[in-house]
């Protein structure tokens, strides 16, 4: 093939798939607690990361990923400590982080629109094997949190108060999947794009939750769709000259259409099923809800 005969698209397949299983195995989690737009908020703040790097003459990786995670933290604090004026913070961080992004980059001397832009929307041919070794190191942190702590993870994205309940050190654990998300946001920014990479935190999940009815499935779903629509966007990005994160977008949401049509008729049925005298109600959840046979805290 001869999609592999060139060393930067070696690269940006092997970035793909790093992406594809890192945005929504830490997406289930935003989605479950209602925080979809979170990633969002993270790219914008990743600008100011970016632009430092530019200015400092490193790799905008590292800088990001460091900005990026103060950014969350600062995010997950006006989250449970703001009250009446959390929003006006929020918004305040996101847009000074873009702005302070785009300041850096025009002060710095090896910055330029056209670098600028490789990182809002995602860029094969920018992925060195620079990139590629920080992309591996931050994606083997963000599977392992993921997987090693998904039984507590689980448990304060269902109900942070029957977890408190339990001992779980809930504080911590929602710092832990702000970072991680952070840390998520420079995985896939040089693939997906800072402006796109929320979409590919939720698009997956929200199509898996479509046909999938507990949490453990929902994930393996999540994440197989996730490297399947990067790896086919990437791609599709190399043989028709197309932006990646774009393509990889809209394919995500070309399969949550797909899914949700072909959901459609089965949940037609369980619904007159509910409706019929005597039915009883099943305590499994669709979707990423989960049941309480997939973790146990």
């Amino acid at each position: 093939m001869d999609i592999l005969d060139t060393a930067f698209m070696q690269r940006a397949l092997i970035a793909a798939v790093l992406v594809g299983i890192t945005a929504p195995a830490i997406g289930i989690h935003l989605v479950q607690r209602r925080q979809a737009l979170m990633g969002d908020g993270i790219g914008h703040v990743a600008m100011t990361g970016v632009g430092l790097g530019f200015l400092l003459s490193t790799n905008p990786i590292w800088t990001a990923t460091i900005v990026s995670v103060i950014g969350a933290v600062v995010m997950e604090l006006i989250r449970a400590y703001g009250r009446t004026r959390g929003d006006i913070a929020l918004a305040l961080l996101f847009y000074g982080g873009m702005a302070g992004g785009v300041l850096l980059i025009n002060l710095s001397e090896t910055g330029s629109t056209a670098k600028l832009s490789s990182f809002l929307f995602g860029s094969l041919s920018t992925v060195s094997e620079e990139d590629l070794t920080a992309i591996l190191l931050l994606a083997a942190f963000v599977v392992a949190v993921s997987l090693g702590l998904r039984r507590q993870l689980f448990a304060i994205s269902q109900d942070e108060e029957f977890a408190r309940v339990t001992g779980l050190p809930v504080r911590t654990l929602n710092l832990l999947i702000s970072v991680t998300a952070a840390v998520t946001v420079s995985v896939a920014m040089r693939v997906v794009g800072l402006l796109l990479v929320s979409a590919l935190m939720v698009v997956p999940v929200a199509a898996a939750q479509q046909v999938s009815r507990s949490f453990r499935a929902t994930f393996a779903l999540a994440v197989a769709i996730g490297v399947g629509v990067s790896l086919a966007g990437t791609a599709t990005s190399y043989y028709r000259d197309v932006p990646p994160g774009a393509t990889i977008v809209l394919l995500a949401i070309a399969v949550f259409v797909l899914l949700t049509a072909l959901a459609m008729p089965f949940a037609r049925r369980r619904a007159r099923a509910v409706e019929a005298p005597g039915a009883q109600c099943s305590v499994d959840m669709p979707g990423a809800r989960g049941t309480s046979d997939d973790v146990k805290v």
